[in-house]
């Protein structure tokens, strides 16, 4: 695995920490997950940049966008105990099919 692929995965466990802390915020009434939300969105497009000076952007945003609402919705349902629906799982298996057709066609 090459150091923009890495760079990547870190980018997206940034910014799936930021938006988990979004939620625990409660509206910014929680002081530390707010501040959170900053440090690890600055951390997620600082590698996300440093990820884009070797991937392509279109293979490197599909897979930061695409994992990351895959993992948030995995988080929401698991952690916050949001519904599981039948739509939420194929639109989840629909975002995958478009990350995996997008890298396919670089």
């Amino acid at each position: 695995m090459s150091t923009s692929w890495i760079y990547l995965l870190a980018a997206i466990i940034f910014e799936v920490s930021g938006t988990t802390c979004m939620k625990l915020s409660q509206g910014f009434t929680k002081i530390v997950p707010s501040v959170l939300i900053f440090v690890f969105y600055g951390l997620c497009f600082t590698f996300l940049t440093f990820a884009l000076k070797r991937l392509e952007v279109s293979v490197a945003y599909s897979v930061w966008a695409g994992l990351g609402t895959i993992l948030i919705a995995m988080i929401g349902m698991i952690w916050f105990r949001e519904s599981v629906t039948f739509m939420k799982l194929i639109s989840i298996g629909l975002i995958i099919i478009g990350v995996i057709g997008i890298n396919a066609s670089k």
